[in-house]
């Protein structure tokens, strides 16, 4: 018999609503309850919802807190604080910041004796694990990652707190002529340029200056500026009718030369049409590992790389070693 992994979500937006439909497909885990900064009567969930500031009351009544904050305004202190207090799993995903980031909650879940697993999801998370694979089984060789096509969130706030942008949503496409030389063996050295395109769709105020505008978004250093962009602008009805989904997906490539100078090529692929929701259901997987891995002693910091594959199946070992080894 399986035991029931009590689940909190802490930040109930598009990811943490993605969370709660993955515990409701998985038969070992249990929502326990939503902790929000919002006022709890805003908030419609089965589970009890619970102002973040009385977390604490539920030591004994979570054994798993999903963090669904954002990387850049929430998880630098709201990790740490979770940390000391419960095992956690977040997706922090600020790539240059991890080891930073890492050591921070190392330390905060090592004093309160917890588990904390960070920066899961499809990257960092599943296409970190399929860059080590690739990289490790063909050392004489090169990878890359591609994403999209797929809505960026965070450069659509970029474009929307732009001065008379009413509305916006930004896709990151992969450079179909540089994927092509990919798969075709080549292992060149690419430039953002080289590798992603970015494709904006705005709806402007009735007197905004477009031109302006296009000019703000293609110069936006650390966004922009390093890609080909183009923009263009649409009107209301439009962007509700063909972009308010939240699809994206890409893929990791590796070619490399084995033995005798033979060619081989591994590939991971996602193609998603709910972003949060599927990186609900991965952060929901790595919340069950991180349970079996606390129960067996392990404490501190942890990543996907740390985490053994079978962790994250509600089977058993024989079970899977039956069905799917």
């Amino acid at each position: 018999m399986r035991d029931t992994i009590r689940i909190g979500i802490a930040g109930y937006g598009n990811l943490g609503r993605g969370v709660e439909k993955a515990i409701a497909q998985s038969p070992d885990l249990e929502l326990a309850a939503v902790f929000t900064r919002r006022r709890p009567d805003q908030i419609e969930s089965e589970a009890p919802v619970v102002p973040v500031e009385e977390s604490g009351d539920y030591r004994d009544k979570i054994d798993v807190m999903i963090l669904c904050g954002s990387s850049a305004n929430d998880l630098p202190a709201q990790g740490p604080m979770f940390a000391s207090q419960f095992n956690t799993v977040d997706s922090f995903d600020l790539h240059a910041r991890i080891p930073e980031y890492f050591e921070t909650i190392d330390a905060a879940a090592r004093k309160g004796s917890n588990l904390s697993l960070i920066s899961t999801g499809w990257d960092p998370g599943l296409f970190s694990m399929a860059r080590v694979l690739f990289g490790s089984i063909l050392p004489m060789g090169k990878t890359y990652t591609f994403w999209g096509r797929g809505v960026s969130q965070g450069h659509s706030v970029a474009v929307r707190r732009l001065p008379g942008v009413k509305q916006a949503v930004q896709y990151t496409v992969p450079v179909p002529e540089t994927v092509e030389r990919i798969q075709q063996g080549e292992t060149p050295v690419l430039t953002p340029r080289e590798q992603h395109m970015r494709i904006c769709y705005v709806v402007p105020e009735p007197e905004a200056d477009r031109g302006a505008i296009e000019t703000a978004i293609k110069t936006m250093p650390g966004y922009f500026a390093d890609y080909d962009t183009t923009v263009h602008f649409i009107t209301e009805e439009e962007f509700a009718a063909d972009h308010t989904g939240m699809p994206h997906g890409g893929f990791v490539i590796s070619t490399g030369i084995t033995g005798g100078g033979t060619k081989q090529q591994a590939e991971f692929r996602l193609r998603l049409e709910n972003n949060p929701e599927f990186t609900g259901s991965v952060l929901a997987a790595y919340a069950r590992a991180v349970y079996r891995l606390h129960r067996e002693g392990k404490t501190g910091a942890c990543t996907v790389l740390d985490v053994p594959l079978g962790y994250l199946s509600p089977d058993s070992p024989p079970e899977l070693r039956k069905r799917l080894l």
